[in-house]
């Protein structure tokens, strides 16, 4: 039931941000030389590693320089990423890894190998779901980037302090993991954004 809900919503969604996506499309191109869309390695169920794909928001090779974005102050975040970032934008083209079966609409965000490798035991539980766009914890950290731009020590505020408690967010999505959970996390996902 997850599986199809997830298709036909994803079907749905990209159908309508089809006309925009492309606009969006286009802008990115032209502000700076790299591609329309970013790629990234993640580590999805059982810890099969995939490509999570992102409107790209920053400049060509900046994850060179770092993986975490530290705020929307970062240099390497173009003028269109500062606006598909502020309202998420940058996360549409995941409704296609969730129509390749990679990913659910709703559960645990999935991490870089470099951090899933840092993982307890328990927190490796995460692994046993498919990996999501949206759960508790993207709502909890919805200003993720404004939190490590404020940090000192980026790297160790994410390591360290919400790295653990975004696992715990996802702990209690596995505990739970109903469509009916599902539709409630979509739905203040949806009013998140647009307030």
């Amino acid at each position: 039931m997850k599986r199809l809900f997830d298709v036909v919503v994803s079907i749905v969604i990209l159908l309508i941000i089809l006309p925009f996506g492309i606009v969006l499309g286009i802008w990115i191109a032209l502000e700076s030389a790299g591609g329309v869309f970013y790629k990234q390695e993640r580590i999805g169920k059982n810890g099969v590693p995939f490509y999570l794909f992102k409107f790209r928001s920053m400049r060509k090779d900046a994850d060179k320089q770092g993986r975490l974005t530290i705020g929307m102050k970062d240099n390497r975040i173009t003028k269109s990423g500062q606006f598909i970032r502020k309202y998420k934008l940058d996360e549409f083209p995941q409704f296609i890894n969730v129509l390749k079966g990679e990913m659910s609409i709703v559960g645990p965000r999935p991490e870089v190998k470099e951090y899933v490798d840092l993982y307890t035991p328990e927190q490796a539980k995460v692994l046993d779901v498919k990996p999501g766009i949206t759960d508790y914890a993207s709502l909890e950290y919805f200003d993720e980037n404004r939190i490590l731009g404020e940090s000192d020590d980026p790297q160790k505020t994410y390591i360290e302090e919400v790295m653990p408690a975004k696992l715990k967010l996802n702990m209690k999505y596995i505990a739970s993991p109903t469509l009916g959970t599902d539709i409630k996390i979509m739905w203040l996902t949806f009013k998140k954004i647009v307030s």
